[in-house]
């Protein structure tokens, strides 16, 4: 069998370090003086080791809710005599200064810093601890690392306190005393977002031997600065920074250049056209190139051949047949090319391996994977292009396409436009047409990402998208795994009173759906969430508005479902004035069939209680399910309800009936009339998960009504759904207590007419069944 999509586990070097972050007290740590985290004596860890332990951890931190971060978690890695570091990934707010400083005795060869706003430039002095080793050095969108913290001066010691530590940096304290002075030996330089007052070219002078410089979106004041890395340089993105014809000739004498970048985010606003002469120059000059990125630039004149000269031949990559004149010059095709945002991506024959674009499936997913961790502003706009693609027309990458929207959203949890869009492509993604295709650990990888984006966006299109792709899912099967946090995620959108309705409707749906066929253990869990209260708030709420619609209909469902042989949830039904709202609903809305039959169904579940039974004998209440008897809304589903809900209070017997009116004998008669009427195999809109409740009122002679009804119910059952209920009623021991009403001779002939065939459908031989259900169906309407 060929296995489905993302369906490669994870390594067990990757296994092993989350069960360990996730059990660190029970595996490498121990709680040591004032409950600080502390690693064992015994304990020294590989670089292979600790490197894998730091970057998964920030993964866990930022990804998964149920992960607790550990306050002293970079305290374990203080002494490079028991860990070793030489390779961490850092990201987002959450990191601080006292993290960096925690590691400062390590010999980093490679850091990256990613959107680490927290960071002030106490960081920058603890980054000169590492200036003898470090290679790679990562500062992209720091916007506060050269900054002081509340003005104070520059200064990290071992004994320093945190006490300014929630402080945000200060814009107006520059820091002026950082030099890369003494960082021989870095290479890689990413120092994308730096802030305008920071000269780049004084800051940079000290770095003799890059090979690779990322200045996205910094403003520079002179361009012969970069000639000093002429001979060395390798890599040099400028995206977003403002070109010029002095900028791209300072470039084209880095003659080394194997990978060019001078994109931006959009054509608009840009003073500077890409002429065919400067784009001539680029590959003419560098030689070297086998990645270059042009995306967001017009063409000011024509660089493209004409349209009946390009249409020959099939799509081509050979230079030679480019149908962009410039890239004719070129002696290989190159491995990269970014024409994002560009009218050259629409072009036939394009000399490039991989081509960013909008023109086709393929070029969207190259933007997606090219830009979503440095340029979540294009990623943004290639992912919405993927859900047109997904949405209209087929998408043929599936598993690509799913694993880059899954990493877009993972790493830009905080960034309302990629969730939005990517919550929307998921949506499409994950549908009936796509789903044969996907294995279980890539659908978990997707609910994740979604539950992730429930929890930081209470905005409505996040919600609605969230919703929605959930409702992609079998549930509760494929939401078991992380059961508890999507049920609360549910009843906290459906707290606000007024809350969006399309929202409202798809969440109820999804709870109703996550308490219906599951375990009673995790009815009780959901029902301690507040799940009955919530839905209750729901009724009222409609109630008031006079409104009988489906969320009104889901609700009572769901209440109907997740008492279930739940007595704790049937008692806060109770609690909560959940009868007050049945007797308004029925009041309010006596022609909804749907309606009447969940409600039904629901209190049919507080009456199998027997302790909660009579805050049901009350005449009102009694009266109310007498008269409902006769209904025939749904079916029989009604009044088989209703008289479900009779048949346990008149199994308490004659002793509990503590009213004259309605007399107890009078209810009794209206019972055996309903049934009397029922057709014996009517299809049933009901599901039960176990016979116990009704088995129960088999073997009595106290209600002989009671017993009727359920002999009724379950030859109605194994006769119409015999592959379905048979081998329940044998399992539960049915079969048993069927034979002990025949024994009985408190039982009416019609119970036992009744009783007798069920062993027939349960242990069938020929085609005498049909014959016996025949049989009985004719003498049940001779009787009548």
């Amino acid at each position: 069998m060929a296995a489905k999509a993302g369906d490669n586990p994870d390594s067990l070097m990757t296994l092993a370090t989350v069960f360990c972050l996730r059990n660190l007290r029970k595996t490498m740590c121990y709680q040591g003086f004032r409950n600080k985290l502390c690693l064992r004596s015994d304990i020294f860890l590989p670089s292979e080791i600790c490197d894998k332990l730091v970057n998964i951890y920030m993964d866990l931190v930022l990804t998964d809710s149920n992960f607790e971060p550990e306050e002293s978690f970079f305290q374990l890695f203080s002494d490079p005599r028991s860990t070793r570091l030489t390779r961490v990934q850092l990201r987002e707010d959450f990191v601080r200064d006292r993290d960096l400083e925690a590691i400062r005795k390590q010999d980093l060869i490679e850091l990256h810093l990613t959107y680490c706003n927290s960071l002030s430039s106490r960081s920058l002095k603890t980054l000169t601890c590492f200036r003898e080793t470090l290679v790679s050095l990562c500062l992209f969108g720091c916007s506060h690392i050269f900054y002081r913290k509340g003005g104070a001066p520059l200064a990290c010691n071992e004994d320093s306190e945190d006490e300014d530590e929630e402080s945000p940096a200060s814009r107006q304290a520059l820091e002026t005393d950082f030099s890369f002075q003494g960082f021989n030996r870095l290479r890689l330089l990413n120092l994308g977002g730096l802030p305008d007052e920071v000269d780049a070219e004084t800051l940079l002078k000290p770095l003799k031997s890059l090979t690779s410089l990322d200045l996205s979106n910094v403003q520079l004041l002179g361009t012969a600065f970069l000639t000093q890395w002429k001979d060395r340089l390798a890599s040099l993105v400028l995206y977003n920074v403002d070109l010029s014809e002095e900028l791209v000739s300072t470039v084209v004498e880095l003659v080394n250049l194997r990978h060019l970048d001078i994109s931006r985010e959009t054509r608009r606003a840009s003073k500077f056209k890409m002429t065919r002469k400067i784009l001539t120059a680029i590959v003419q000059r560098l030689v070297n190139l086998v990645s270059l990125d042009i995306s967001g630039h017009i063409m000011l004149d024509n660089c493209t051949v004409p349209h009946f000269e390009e249409a020959m031949g099939r799509p081509s990559i050979e230079p030679c047949k480019s149908s962009i004149y410039p890239f004719q010059d070129l002696k290989r095709p190159l491995q990269f090319l970014g024409l994002y945002d560009t009218t050259l991506c629409n072009v036939t024959h394009i000399p490039a391996y991989k081509v960013t674009g909008s023109k086709n499936e393929d070029q969207v997913l190259n933007a997606i994977e090219a830009y979503t961790e440095f340029r979540p502003e294009l990623a943004h706009r290639a992912i919405n292009q993927l859900f047109d693609i997904a949405r209209i027309q087929h998408c043929s990458q599936l598993l690509r396409a799913l694993q880059l929207v899954i990493a877009a959203l993972k790493c830009h949890k905080y960034d309302k436009s990629i969730q939005v869009t990517g919550s929307a492509a998921l949506f499409y993604l994950t549908n009936t047409e796509y789903r044969s295709d996907q294995s279980v650990r890539l659908r978990r990888e997707v609910i994740q990402v979604v539950l992730n984006g429930m929890e930081q966006y209470q905005e409505v299109t996040v919600q609605r998208n969230c919703c929605l792709t959930l409702c992609n899912f079998s549930i509760p099967e494929e939401l078991e795994f992380q059961y508890s946090r999507v049920n609360q995620l549910l009843l906290k959108i459906l707290e606000p009173a007024r809350q969006d309705e399309s929202i409202q409707r798809i969440a109820v749906h999804l709870c109703n759906a996550l308490v219906c066929q599951v375990d009673n253990h995790h009815k009780e869990a959901v029902g301690k969430m507040g799940f009955v209260k919530t839905m209750l708030n729901l009724i009222q709420k409609k109630l008031q508005d006079r409104m009988c619609d489906q969320v009104m209909e889901f609700s009572w469902s769901a209440l109907w479902n997740i008492t279930d042989e739940t007595p704790d949830n049937c008692q806060m039904f109770l609690n909560c004035r959940g009868m007050s709202l049945f007797l308004e609903c029925l009041q309010e809305f006596p022609d909804k069939q749907e309606l009447h039959r969940n409600m039904l169904g629901l209190l049919g579940n507080v009456a199998e209680v027997k302790a909660l039974r009579p805050q049901l004998l009350t005449p009102q209440f009694i009266t109310v399910f007498s008269n409902l008897l006769d209904s025939k809304a749904d079916g029989i589903e009604v009044s088989y309800n209703a008289c479900g809900v009779l048949s346990h209070i008149m199994f308490d017997g004659p002793e509990a009936w503590m009213m004259e009116e309605p007399r107890r004998d009078t209810v009794m008669e209206k019972m055996w009339d309903a049934i009397q009427s029922w057709d014996v195999s009517s299809r049933r809109n009901i599901n039960y998960r176990s016979f116990e409740p009704i088995l129960r009122l088999l073997p009595q002679s106290i209600s002989p009504v009671s017993q009727h009804w359920a002999t009724w119910a379950l030859f109605n059952l194994v006769s119409v759904y015999p592959n379905k209920y048979c081998p329940l009623l044998i399992k539960e021991g049915g079969m048993h207590l069927l034979e002990k009403v025949l024994e009985l001779e408190s039982s009416q002939p019609e119970t036992k007419d009744m009783a007798h065939p069920v062993h027939g459908f349960c242990f069938p031989s020929g085609d005498w069944v049909n014959r016996i259900r025949n049989s009985i169906q004719l003498s049940l309407q001779l009787g009548k």
